[in-house]
């Protein structure tokens, strides 16, 4: 879903179609960004209560939670973006 992101954000510099499509395009990326970050969090929520090895279910709950927040901080820049441009 953030490659699909990458893809709507290299269109919106270059669609030349005017402000409602720009607009439109970073809608699409706010939406492929959020859609990735619920993806993580129900990838966490896949472990819980599963009988998996403590170190293991550690090492793959630290590297999501680092992609998690990763993604956070993405959404939070294009929400920004989009808001400096919707005014």
């Amino acid at each position: 879903m953030l490659a699909q992101s990458m893809r709507e954000m290299k269109l919106v510099g270059r669609s030349g179609r005017g402000q409602d499509e720009f607009l439109w395009r970073l809608s699409n990326v706010e939406t492929w960004v959020s859609a990735a970050l619920t993806d993580e969090t129900t990838c966490l929520d896949g472990f819980d209560g599963k009988v998996m090895d403590g170190v293991v279910k550690m090492a793959i709950r630290r590297r999501v939670v680092h992609a998690a927040r990763v993604t956070s901080n993405a959404l939070a820049l294009v929400n920004r973006f989009t808001s400096r441009h919707k005014s």
